[in-house]
């Protein structure tokens, strides 16, 4: 079992070490509120623990130069993020550069059994690739909300058999060490707010659209879960009264109208109406269109295919306009499988956005596509565990 720090000064040090890279003595004692040997008691108390090793003489600062610091290299994170149609699965080092990245499609509504057998395959891929010879921990995001202090999924709308599996028990006998469990898109928030675009800001909302459509909350640097684990949970909130049927049993809800499966459904229907021949054509060739079909039409100048992207922006921008009067974020990142429709998608959501919110909470607004992409998730997997490991025991 990997060693944890013995107290939050210990913490705070490896949280540094980890966002900030190798740094000398002299650097960490300008960041942490410790005197010289107080500091200096800890980094050895470190040292002994083999979390922090030497790492090369630092700058001269004058005097004596002192030596910098920099995490165990032989530190692994695993980071696992489950979408309602892929797995991603990364291997990182203890600064959560990701070493090894595997993906793979899949149908959550498998169940959690069967998923988790290809996410233990998957990490055996990456121990056999070099990556990695074991793991120190692991986080992993399931697409549905989930009771965090047990690490337990609860009434995901879109994954049968998995309320109330013990996510986070069941992978830490499987793996050997300790494993965290989020919602898929707080741990695509953790990534943007660690590596991404969100790296300075304190306050941000992070929408993923895929098969359904999310927002993670950020409000002074941290997740905000709520009481139940859904906090966050904008697709079923209406758009529409009376409007289309959602899985979650109500009508007219944002994900019935826009997502991923959504978008496709209204492409096959173009398609098979002949309103658009390249969607046809695409149908076709295929057998099914899927979102990125409506992005490669809409970029080829299918005029129905924008005006599907553009519609679905409306819709979207219609509520991140009320979360902007309700919450004053500093900032919007707007990603997930989706985002392959890009600006057309942005502009669309941004003009919404600007239109109904009022000018004080918007007028130095960035409304900004995610900068990790497909990394986000298993990014920020790898920051959820690393801040439990990276804490008092």
């Amino acid at each position: 079992m990997t060693a944890r720090p013995a107290n939050v000064h210990q913490a705070r040090l490896l949280r540094l070490l980890r966002d900030g890279g190798p740094n000398s003595r002299a650097q960490l004692g300008d960041l942490v509120d410790l005197s010289r040997s107080k500091l200096a008691v800890e980094v050895d108390r470190l040292l002994e623990t083999g979390l922090v090793v030497a790492d090369g003489l630092a700058a001269s600062r004058g005097g004596r130069r002192s030596h910098n610091l920099r995490l165990a290299p032989a530190l692994r994170f695993l980071g696992v993020d489950i979408g309602a149609t892929s797995i991603d699965v990364a291997v990182t080092n203890a600064e959560l550069e990701v070493l090894g990245h595997l993906n793979q499609p899949v149908d959550v509504r498998e169940g959690p059994v069967a998923v988790f057998e290809r996410v233990l395959a998957m990490a055996d891929k990456l121990k056999a690739s070099g990556a990695a010879e074991g793991f120190d921990g692991a986080g992993i995001g399931v697409p549905g909300p989930v009771r965090f202090p047990e690490g337990v999924p609860v009434a995901p709308p879109i994954m049968p058999g998995w309320d109330g599996f013990p996510v986070r028990e069941a992978l830490s006998q499987d793996l050997g060490c300790p494993v965290m469990v989020d919602n898929d898109v707080n741990l695509m928030a953790m990534g943007e707010q660690h590596a991404g675009v969100a790296r300075s800001v304190g306050d941000f909302l992070c929408v993923k659209i895929g098969t359904g459509i999310g927002c993670g909350i950020v409000i002074g640097g941290q997740v905000y879960r709520g009481t139940t684990g859904s906090a966050g949970d904008i697709g079923h909130i209406q758009v529409q009264p009376d409007g289309r049927a959602c899985a979650c049993g109500n009508l007219g809800c944002l994900e019935a109208h826009f997502s991923g499966a959504a978008l496709a459904r209204d492409a096959e229907d173009a398609a098979r109406s002949g309103r658009s021949a390249q969607l046809a054509a695409r149908l076709e060739a295929a057998g099914e269109l899927t979102a990125p079909d409506v992005s490669a039409a809409a970029a080829a100048g299918d005029t129905v295919s924008l005006e599907l992207i553009r519609e679905g922006g409306q819709r979207l921008g219609q509520v991140i306009a009320g979360l902007v009067s309700f919450f004053n974020p500093g900032l919007v990142v707007i990603g997930g499988g989706v985002t392959g429709l890009g600006h057309t998608l942005l502009a669309s959501v941004r003009t919404q956005v600007y239109r109904q919110s009022l000018p004080l909470a918007t007028g130095n607004l960035p409304i900004v596509l995610g900068e990790l992409g497909p990394t986000a998730g298993v990014i920020g997997a790898a920051r959820l565990i690393s801040d439990h490991v990276f804490s008092p025991a």
